[in-house]
């Protein structure tokens, strides 16, 4: 079996659990956490103006004067700005999340099929059969690390346009070699 580190004996446990009567793991990988904290950078910079803009308007809307911040009156409009706030304090703390979902999540190749175990507050595992393998794709970056992805999602966003989020194994070590053995289980 390929493995380039040590798996949690957790995720190891829950792995088993899903494989089937005598399927074989192949290889086993978790991704690395900084890709995975840099798909949510954006949001992050986001977050600054957003966040504190939204400070800003509750001390305005508290009728606090500036420059010297001194006090206005007691009013309840000001805790319109304060769902905004948490907000901003969701998008900051999204690399966060992300790092820390980086470590719950593995990548699967057995005898069988590939399997993706996303974890988060629950665990999306992926199963793709060696019929479904057939569109996969890799993405390298330059010092070797990359995806290959192994299909999308599609939803809608808020003004209709479509989204997409790419589904495979994300930020891995050594895509080549990982294609190379999903091309040959999808045979």
């Amino acid at each position: 079996m390929m493995q380039a580190a040590a798996i949690p004996r957790e995720l190891e446990d829950r792995v088993k659990r899903e494989l089937d009567s005598g399927e074989r793991v192949l290889w086993m990988e978790q991704p690395i956490p900084r890709y995975f904290t840099a798909m949510s950078t954006s949001a992050f910079v986001f977050a600054i103006p957003w966040t504190a803009f939204a400070i800003f308007w509750i001390c305005g809307a508290s009728g606090f004067k500036l420059p010297d911040f001194g006090k206005g009156g007691f009013s309840l409009f000001p805790l319109f700005g304060v769902p905004f706030v948490l907000i901003g304090i969701g998008m900051l703390s999204a690399p966060l999340w992300a790092y820390r979902k980086s470590f719950k999540t593995v990548y699967v190749i057995t005898d069988r099929r590939a399997i993706t175990f996303d974890a988060g507050w629950t665990t999306t595992i992926r199963s793709y059969p060696p019929d479904k393998l057939q569109n996969m794709h890799r993405k390298e970056r330059r010092d070797g690390t990359g995806d290959v992805v192994l299909g999308q999602r599609l939803w809608s966003g808020s003004e209709g346009g479509q989204q997409t989020q790419d589904l495979g194994f994300l930020g891995i070590r050594d895509p080549k070699a990982v294609e190379q053995m999903l091309r040959k289980l999808a045979g």
